[in-house]
């Protein structure tokens, strides 16, 4: 363990973190083939990583997530998964039947080297896997990116279904990126509304946020489809939400199937959701219909009326590289000032970004975007410099409490509160959701404020 203390009183640290502000790339290959129809996550490694990325996702989400896993034991870690992963693919067609499997790695068997391509060619051949049904894949070890990585994989792996017959379908592929059900609904019904035919992979709504119909379905309606899948191949474009988790995927389509890309930010707030609006525009040939003009003027109209409370705000933020870009966009558009930045996520473009998005600020701001970037650094910050708003998952109600700052819940994940899955955050009517989460916290903390200034001028 490495630690020193900086001149600003900081403790700088080279090989310890705490609280990291990610966690492991096979939840969001999990999370990621949760958006494919009749599809059952596989995890090959043991029982125990299968259990933790399960139960992660059902707190989260607060729906039963189901998974198969290879089950390794000392042999299986000695000698190799294959067996394992084999009879594990026969036992889930036969008894679970799923038109999908999407094969994700642990670090286990990262570790001792098992070639899923070669495994499953193997299933293949062995007649393991039924005439009609699928199984794709995606490497994703543990101790290299994070959760948004192994997303970006698995992305990947669906991206390699597509097929092209050489004529052009019309439609539009969009990657919607490590977004709530809620969002990937909202981005679907806005492409609609400008008349847009897209095919959106992954689709976690109607999976993730469904109803309770009282009758119990291994695999909901929601989630695109393998022959949606096999069709991205022959759209006339392919829009990328976000550089970490969207972006290979679409850049995997346009070199191997001359599907052209275009890679955006996430649609949070004004301008990016103008940006994906002029995109979905432009790609389609279409133009913007009055009732979309009308929810952007909805969002600039709440902007307007209650500037006074955002202006000059400070704000620490903690999350995954691609929201927390366009989360700071947000933010400056409306003159709050995002002060601290980290991301357990890594990529230097990442602070080069944020650096440029906030060159109009009084200050520098604090990024960081690596492995020791976590939520013990954020807290380090925040006590030399004091914010007005945490925004992040639930894992900031720590700092919240330790310096009484009202906290936004944003982000994954979110164990403690409900309604991410059911109301969006993206788009313009997401922006008006998200200027309500932002106005509460700081208007509850002014009225605290208020009645406690109050009572000393009683005393």
């Amino acid at each position: 363990m490495l630690l020193r203390h900086t001149p600003d009183n900081l403790v700088e640290r080279g090989a310890l973190t705490i609280n990291p502000a990610k966690t492991c790339q096979p939840i969001g290959a999990m999370y990621a083939a949760l958006g494919v129809h009749g599809c059952l996550p596989h995890s090959h490694g043991s029982q125990g990583c299968c259990a933790y990325h399960r139960s992660t996702l059902t707190r989260h989400y607060k729906e039963p997530i189901s998974a198969g896993t290879s089950s390794f034991t000392e042999g299986a870690s000695v000698f190799g998964g294959q067996a394992n992963l084999l009879q594990a693919i026969d036992n889930i067609f036969t008894v679970y039947e799923p038109e999908v499997i999407a094969v994700h790695t642990t670090c286990l068997s990262e570790t001792i080297g098992d070639d899923l391509p070669q495994i499953l060619d193997k299933a293949d051949k062995d007649g393991k896997i039924p005439k009609g049904k699928h199984v794709i894949y995606a490497n994703t070890p543990s101790y290299v990116g994070s959760h948004v990585t192994g997303f970006s994989n698995m992305v990947k792996g669906m991206a390699r279904v597509a097929v092209s017959t050489g004529h052009k379908n019309g439609k539009v592929n969009i990657i919607p990126g490590w977004v709530e059900p809620a969002d990937m609904e909202e981005i679907k019904r806005l492409a609609a509304m400008v008349g847009v035919d897209i095919i959106m992979f992954p689709d976690t709504s109607g999976v993730l946020n469904g109803p309770l119909s009282g009758e119990y379905k291994m695999f909901p309606e929601g989630g695109v489809t393998i022959k949606q899948l096999r069709e991205a191949g022959d759209s006339i474009g392919t829009l990328a939400l976000g550089e970490w988790c969207s972006a290979d995927g679409a850049r995997f389509l346009d070199t191997t199937l001359k599907v052209p890309c275009r890679v955006l930010d996430m649609p949070f707030g004004l301008r990016a959701t103008d940006r994906f609006v002029d995109a979905l525009r432009i790609v389609a040939g279409r133009s913007v219909p009055e009732e979309v003009a009308h929810e952007r003027g909805q969002l600039v109209d709440m902007i307007s009326d209650m500037h006074q409370y955002f202006y000059h705000k400070k704000v620490a933020l903690a999350g995954d590289p691609d929201q927390l870009i366009a989360m700071t966009e947000f933010l400056t558009s409306i003159d709050m000032w995002p002060t601290h930045i980290v991301s357990g996520t890594p990529g230097k473009a990442f602070e080069a970004r944020i650096r440029e998005l906030t060159a109009g600020l009084p200050y520098a701001v604090n990024v960081k975007c690596d492995q020791t970037a976590d939520m013990f650094l954020l807290h380090q910050w925040i006590k030399n410099d004091p914010v007005d708003l945490l925004m992040g998952n639930t894992y900031l109600k720590h700092i919240a409490r330790d310096e009484d700052i009202p906290l936004v819940r944003w982000g994954f994940p979110i164990l403690d509160r409900v309604g991410h899955q059911y109301f969006p955050t993206v788009g313009y009517k997401g922006g008006l959701r998200l200027l309500e989460k932002i106005l509460s916290a700081l208007l509850d903390r002014k009225d605290r404020d208020d009645q406690e200034h109050a009572f000393e001028l009683v005393l």
